[in-house]
């Protein structure tokens, strides 16, 4: 591979060639797109600047990148962290995120239609600078800012300096630790969760178009689990990003133990079923599931699943609205 990386276009073509063989498990899968956007950075930093970057630094995805749960094909959700800001570090690190954006675009990483990537200078600043932005978005009232924050604790360096994305959610954790509404505004900017349990206990699918007899497996099962269990890892300081990992990390305490009964395997599930999902065109085709092809124990199971996170995201909901209420 080292011969056959100098251009995108070339990665592009390995990774093409290389993913069939990742398919068996999430891990494995996740570990492949590491090894491929690593390839990216590497060669986007060799293309902006022949010698070392000026300053140390920290790129890190996020996401279901930075979550471990990506599917064939993922989008971008990646930022930049760099030690200093000065006018040279400053153009350069700009410059960087432009061309790792563009980079992974070729390669087959649809660009992240929030803008989530190293080429908005939203998500690409230096460590000082990310403090005051953090700060920032936790005293503010929009919607987008604590979607961002959200964004944010899924992060997981690719590259670069670990020290400096978790010294970022340490401020969020000691923050929200004085400021307990916080936690609500975290849950009440997720409350609403895409509902296809019908009336009659039956599962609603897409009733026309192109996803007709499918379930947004995104929207209604994989972001009840995401978002509840994200809230409660920043309750308690978690700073894993992984969603499993979180969850094991939370199961040892009492607390939590009797309301995550089964999510792992629930979760396991649902990623075993994206797996399946690798016949696919478009981003977008990652998330929908048909049903109607599915055996009936299979969709009895999905049901439990569904079932299973929308309780968990009301017990998580009760539990933060209850500890705000007693002033936790």
């Amino acid at each position: 591979m080292e011969t056959e990386v100098k251009t995108y276009e070339s990665i592009k073509e390995w990774k093409d060639k290389n993913i069939p063989s990742f398919l068996d498990d999430t891990a494995s899968l996740n570990k492949f797109h590491d090894l491929v956007m690593c390839k990216v950075f590497d060669l986007a930093i060799s293309r902006v600047n022949k010698g070392a970057p000026p300053c140390k630094f920290s790129w890190f995805i996020t996401g279901s990148g930075g979550r471990c749960e990506q599917g064939v094909i993922s989008d971008q959700d990646h930022g930049l962290i760099y030690e200093t800001s000065n006018v040279e570090n400053d153009i350069y690190f700009k410059k960087l995120g432009e061309e790792v954006s563009y980079g992974l675009f070729i390669v087959g990483y649809p660009y992240c239609q929030g803008n989530v990537m190293s080429s908005n200078l939203l998500w690409c600043k230096s460590l000082h600078e990310w403090k005051e932005q953090l700060l920032k978005w936790m005293e503010g009232e929009s919607w987008d800012a604590i979607r961002y924050l959200q964004i944010f604790y899924d992060a997981r360096v690719l590259t670069g300096s670990n020290s400096y994305v978790e010294a970022l959610k340490m401020v969020i954790y000691q923050y929200q630790l004085k400021h307990q509404t916080v936690l609500k505004r975290f849950m009440e900017n997720v409350t609403h969760i895409k509902n296809v349990i019908g009336p009659l206990g039956q599962i609603l699918v897409e009733q026309h178009g192109l996803y007709q007899g499918s379930v947004n497996l995104k929207y209604a099962a994989f972001l009840p689990y995401v978002n509840a269990v994200r809230v409660l890892s920043i309750k308690e300081g978690i700073y894993e990003t992984s969603t499993l990992e979180r969850m094991k990390c939370l199961k040892e305490t009492k607390e939590y133990s009797k309301a995550l009964k089964g999510c792992e395997d629930n979760f396991l599930t649902l990623l075993r079923y994206r797996l399946t999902l690798f016949q696919v065109e478009s981003y977008t085709d990652t998330h929908f599931l048909n049903i109607e092809r599915l055996q009936k124990e299979q969709r009895k199971d999905i049901k439990r699943i569904l079932k299973d996170g929308k309780k968990l995201h009301d017990y998580v909901i009760a539990l933060i609205e209850k500890g705000v209420n007693n002033g936790l």
